[in-house]
């Protein structure tokens, strides 16, 4: 009880705090044009590192976990300022310190568009409404209150009484955030021609199907025009549905506005993700799809989000796959309910639910269509769910919240986070420039990938020109321009037919690191092809860089061992190419071992598993079988597209 009343009297603190912050907010300023042109620009595109999925305090799952850092705050952590996290000491004052060993480039603040009302409802003393039941359970306890508001919202579509008839009530309250929301990327937008970070108004729409099958995106807006309130779940039946407010909203409703749409989590989705953007229920996984659905899909979904802190989705080692570096930071069940719920049972991973898969649909969709609607290229991002975009580094890893761990969990486990979740990834993009228009075409044409967390640099060109000692040359990266496409491109058709096999640069270059924490060596390039043939889709993994070695790590140190590479480089030819098989083609880079985050921890509390006196409660799971003490960080380039010119 008494450790109640100090977080109690902790919290109150941050409410009033929280009052008067939102209580600033809604001044509905006029968007400040963005500088016409960066001084530093390069007509041959750069890598800027970032991360498009990031929650704060305004986020109701955030919230009910003690989360109390704004979206203000989460822009200037972005820009390499310490900020407190939880937990809180009795006066409910943050005890832990946090900072990026390097700035980011961009950041976009997704907090949920469900919920933002409720939220604010709920957290500021004098709003009508804060007194209710609902809302005293929301304070006080937050795993039930996840279950009532949450699971009504976003499982029923309905809302509680305080929000009034319709909803209005709720949706006055968002408004404000929403505004405040805005105002936060507006303040951290650099506007001088130094162009040092970018900041984009975006949130996330949570729709979730059935028991617990995850249908979540985050919207991305160019530009600081964006519509008066997000588009939520609770008022769009289906992401068909999203996209039609945002044409009627934003794209035609209001100049100067335009945005895209990201699916991430599809390893939770329960295979329905991927299925027709029409699906309401889960009964519509096996709908049709139309080539004009396809072609809206792929024009408002250019990406997808590879890997976060709730798992990776690229491939599963669960079905049969001759891959070995399938089943990275695998999640062992299905989707949310299954982890929440005993009502729901847990179901191993299905092929459908990840995005190599997807991209092998979208093949045969193209031949059946003449159109693909899972044309995606690649980013990664965090999934923070306490203002932290872009802090990913094993060693200290403090926990993401969210679906995770709470701040009084936290107090009293040995791990910051559930055991299975990870740091999260980040997101490249390349363009001329750290600017929002930039920024933005490039998501739009896919030249973009993501990463585990780290930041090797990573080129990957794709034409029938390029010469063999290409990777000896200085002018490589122009080569790669001239002399066909960069990663989320098409290769010309034409150009197969007459020259044959398409010829493809790829590149790596390993993070440098800092010199306190200094980057990983290389182990080795891939490239993941896959193709249609006969029918059917099929799938290869090649090594074309580097290769297997005997890097390791010291599990008792976290002490590297072993050499790799500073750089790889190759110049490949697929010699099996049909000019008559629609194909894709990405790239995989991965890095020499190293320690996970939890294998950190367990050496930081002097665990050794062949004694269990210096094993606590608490971290027993340093020594279950589900411990994964090492883990190889990678990155994945957005593909490329082969479509045979006879195709409609």
């Amino acid at each position: 009880m008494a450790a109640m009343k100090r977080l109690h009297r902790g919290r109150a603190w941050w409410l009033i705090g929280l009052t008067l912050v939102v209580a600033a907010v809604g001044r509905a300023q006029t968007p400040v044009p963005d500088v016409e042109a960066c001084a530093d620009r390069d007509p041959l595109r750069r890598p800027f590192f970032g991360d498009i999925h990031v929650h704060t305090a305004y986020s109701f799952d955030a919230s009910t976990q003690d989360t109390r850092n704004t979206p203000a705050d989460a822009y200037r952590f972005a820009k390499g300022e310490k900020m407190r996290i939880q937990p809180y000491d009795e006066a409910g004052r943050p005890m832990r310190q946090v900072q990026l060993e390097r700035p980011l480039d961009f950041a976009v603040v997704t907090d949920h568009a469900e919920l933002l009302g409720e939220t604010h409802i709920c957290l500021t003393p004098g709003v009508p409404g804060y007194g209710s039941l609902i809302c005293r359970i929301h304070r006080n306890l937050p795993g039930l209150a996840m279950q009532l508001i949450s699971g009504r919202t976003m499982v029923m579509k309905s809302r509680w009484g305080i929000c009034g008839d319709d909803g209005a009530f709720c949706h006055e309250k968002a408004r404000n955030i929403w505004q405040a929301i805005r105002d936060a990327a507006e303040d951290a937008q650099d506007r001088t021609p130094a162009c040092r970070f970018t900041s984009f108004v975006g949130y996330e729409w949570t729709a979730t199907v059935g028991t617990g099958g995850n249908l979540h995106r985050n919207v991305v807006f160019k530009s600081a025009r964006v519509p008066d309130l997000p588009v939520s779940w609770v008022e769009t039946p289906s992401a068909a549905h999203l996209w039609d407010e945002l044409e009627t909203r934003c794209i035609e409703g209001l100049a100067g506005c335009d945005a895209l749409t990201i699916p991430h989590n599809s390893n939770l989705s329960r295979g329905r993700i991927f299925a027709t953007p029409a699906l309401e229920t889960p009964d519509d996984v096996d709908q049709p799809i139309d080539a004009a659905l396809a072609r809206r899909r792929a024009r408002f979904e250019p990406l997808v989000e590879m890997m976060q802190h709730k798992g990776d989705s690229e491939c599963s080692a669960e079905w049969a796959t001759s891959d070995e570096a399938c089943g990275f930071e695998a999640l062992p069940y299905d989707s949310f309910g299954a982890k929440f719920s005993f009502l729901v049972p847990k179901q191993a991973p299905t092929r459908n639910m990840f995005v190599r898969d997807a991209l092998l649909q979208g093949l045969l969709q193209q031949e059946e269509l003449g159109a693909n609607s899972l044309k995606f290229g690649v980013i990664a991002s965090t999934d923070t769910h306490i203002a932290a975009p872009g802090l990913t580094r094993e060693k200290d890893h403090p926990g993401h919240g969210g679906a995770g761990m709470g701040a009084n969990e936290i107090q009293a486990m040995g791990f910051p986070d559930d055991l299975e979740y990870n740091p999260g990834g980040l997101a490249v993009v390349y363009a001329e420039e750290n600017s929002r228009a930039a920024l933005f075409d490039a998501m739009r044409r896919r030249e973009t990938y993501g990463t585990s967390g780290t930041r090797p640099t990573v080129r990957f060109f794709g034409g029938f020109d390029y010469p063999a000692d290409v990777c000896s040359r200085s002018d490589l990266v122009a080569t790669g321009y001239a002399g066909g496409v960069p990663m989320g491109g098409d290769l010309d058709s034409a150009a197969a037919r007459k020259r044959g096999a398409p010829r493809f640069i790829v590149s790596a270059l390993r993070d440098p690191g800092t010199p306190d924490t200094p980057g990983t060596p290389l182990q080795r390039i891939q490239i993941i092809k896959g193709w249609v043939e006969e029918g059917e889709v099929r799938e290869r993994v090649i090594d074309v860089a580097g290769g297997a070695n005997q890097a390791s790590v010291d599990l008792r140190t976290c002490a590297p061992l072993g050499t790799g590479h500073d750089s790889l480089c190759t110049r490949w030819v697929d010699d099996d190419f049909d000019p008559d098989a629609p194909a894709f083609y990405y790239a995989r880079v991965l890095e020499n071992p190293t320690c996970r985050w939890s294998q950190y921890v367990c050496n930081d509390a002097g665990v050794d598993c062949s004694d269990p006196a210096t094993v606590p409660s608490g971290l027993l799971g340093c020594c279950s079988e589900e411990h994964r003490p090492v883990i190889q960080e990678r990155a994945w380039t957005s593909p490329m597209w082969y479509t045979p010119a006879a195709s409609p």
